[in-house]
């Protein structure tokens, strides 16, 4: 490990990152157990509050690839809840599903609305991350492989000369670094100085926020107690929850539903078109949030003597957009670069994906001294595409909650790409694993349809358009809500890319359940009927079940 440094060295080091989030410390112990001499620096200090605590398979996954493909095994403690609670502590919850419930003004909610997509913990055990707690320990790691890190250190300058970069502080110090990678989020020192941010930002979507931690939050299942029939396979509280409204949700992100967990808190917020809902400015965030809660009889059930544990925050329109997010010498890091809406909790698998395609171009660019921006144009691209079809898939969602059918539609389409593009990384994994060739994982980067979850497959990517065309057509009342929803099923229904059995392709199927009969199911259809990439997929998932299972792991 390398020796840490006294800021005031006068050699330079290779790279500063600007914030020390999840982001920017992953990269900084990536960087550092490469050899690079890395400083770390932030306006704050740890531990934080931060949101952005739901993970999806597809982050796990590739949080796996980052530990194995880098060497950092410390980077794997955040793939499964099993691990991040040994390794770090009981402030996790546990994730086993995205829950989602369609509300209608002053109405109970129906028990015939709702969806739940269930992660087979098996071989995705997801967590709900308490953040402070794995950004201070990612930090620490990062420390350990050799970074250097100065806390409550704002920079106040960053000029560039053809040597390198000069970083000073408000307090008049000065570091030099060869290359910036600006991971501090929507106040980037680099968007502000080049003038990166679109005005007006290019995305579609609209939405503005509120959010807190609260204790006392009252479990989902006791505030919907309905019969049998209406309970789903995994108790909501058990996953990440959706409360969904036209152009609005609720979320419930607990911390607290799980046998292993200490931490009392749960994550709560709001989340909605500041077109239709504009932000007040005559009654507090707390009075905002309850009083859209109190729209919806369950949903202010839930919320009813919940306690803050914090000041609340609230947010004009979340969406903003860069130009470029790669320049010579220098990088905007994922928040940094962009931001769409935490719904479907895609900020956290972005953010990895970023810092797995910058990681290895970083490394060489150290070596080599080459810090131009030719060599990083891919993650320009990777990051832009990312945004861009996150943004045309989340307001497809904000527009099909005007009717439930639509919704289930736009649901399935989404729920079916994650699926098969975490069976493609998994493939990547698993093959690496065999042989240690980071071919694998370079291949991860040629797909044609860069950004979505399958990127690989054209199918999918026509299918994608047409949901999200479908729903444009909706907005603009040019298509009825029940036409668009028949359109995208008959799509699904016919489509031999959509695994059929599992529920992705079954209208009537409020859960999402892949149970092992009904995976046996889809596994005979792949090999009968089934699209041969996602033959592929499917058969190399279904073999590391099994070998999962015979080694008798038990993850929760």
């Amino acid at each position: 490990m390398n020796t840490q440094r006294h800021s005031n060295d006068k050699t330079p080091y290779d790279v500063a990152i600007l914030g020390t989030g999840i982001g920017g410390s992953m990269l900084g112990a990536i960087l550092a157990r490469h050899g690079a001499k890395v400083l770390l620096i932030d306006a704050g200090q740890h531990p934080r509050f931060a949101i952005g605590e739901s993970t999806i398979p597809y982050t796990l996954l590739t949080l796996r690839i980052l530990a194995d493909r880098y060497d950092v095994p410390e980077i794997k403690a955040l793939a499964t809840f099993t691990d991040t609670s040994r390794t770090i502590g009981n402030t996790f919850g546990v994730k086993k599903h995205f829950g989602f419930l369609l509300h209608h003004e002053n109405e109970p909610q129906d028990p015939r609305e709702v969806s739940q997509f269930n992660t087979p913990g098996l071989l995705h055990e997801a967590a709900h991350l308490h953040r402070q707690d794995t950004d201070a320990y990612l930090f620490h790691v990062a420390i350990r492989y050799g970074c250097t890190a100065r806390q409550n250190c704002r920079v106040a300058e960053v000029e560039f000369d053809d040597s390198g970069v000069t970083l000073e502080t408000v307090n008049g110090e000065q570091f030099r670094t060869r290359y910036v990678v600006d991971a501090s989020g929507f106040r980037s020192p680099l968007a502000e100085k080049f003038g990166l941010r679109e005005d007006p930002c290019r995305f579609k979507h609209h939405s503005r926020s509120l959010w807190n931690h609260m204790l006392d939050v009252t479990p989902t299942d006791k505030v919907l107690d309905r019969p049998r029939e209406h309970r789903p396979p995994v108790p909501w509280y058990e996953g990440t929850v959706h409360h969904m409204f036209e152009r609005g949700w609720f979320w419930v992100i607990a911390f607290d539903n799980n046998k292993l967990s200490s931490n009392p808190l749960c994550s709560v917020g709001l989340t909605l078109d500041e077109r239709r809902y504009p932000k007040p400015t005559d009654i507090s965030p707390e009075e905002d949030f309850y009083r859209h809660a109190a729209r919806f009889p369950d949903v202010a059930r839930q919320y009813e003597g919940a306690k803050p544990a914090r000041e609340w925050v609230s947010t004009p329109r979340l969406q903003y957009s860069s130009s470029h997010t790669v320049g010579d010498r220098w990088c905007l890091l994922a928040h940094a670069a962009g931001f769409i809406d935490p719904l479907f909790s895609r900020g956290l698998s972005n953010t990895a994906e970023a810092v797995n395609s910058l990681s290895w171009r970083l490394i060489r660019a150290v070596k080599d001294d080459d810090f131009s921006a030719e060599r990083f144009e891919y993650v320009d691209r990777l990051q832009q595409r990312l945004l861009d079809h996150n943004d045309e898939l989340v307001n497809a969602a904000f527009i099909s909650w005007c009717d439930y059918d639509l919704w289930t539609a736009v649901f399935r389409a989404w729920a079916s790409g994650t699926n098969a593009g975490s069976y493609r990384l998994s493939k990547a994994i698993t093959e690496f694993a065999k042989d240690g060739r980071d071919e694998h994982f370079m291949a991860l980067e040629e797909p044609p349809h860069l950004g979505l979850y399958w990127p690989d497959h054209d199918g999918f990517a026509k299918f994608f358009e047409s949901m999200v065309s479908q729903c444009d057509l909706v907005e603009q009342d040019m298509l009825s809500p029940r036409q668009a929803a028949d359109n995208i099923y008959t799509q699904l229904r016919e489509a031999d890319f959509v695994p059929k059995h599992f529920g992705f392709a079954e209208r009537g199927q409020r859960f999402i359940n892949p149970t092992p009969m009904r995976f046996i199911k889809t596994v005979r259809w792949a090999m009968r009927e089934g699209d041969p990439k996602l033959r592929g997929l499917i058969i190399n998932n279904a073999k590391e079940a099994l070998k999962a299972r015979v080694k008798g792991q038990k993850l929760y």
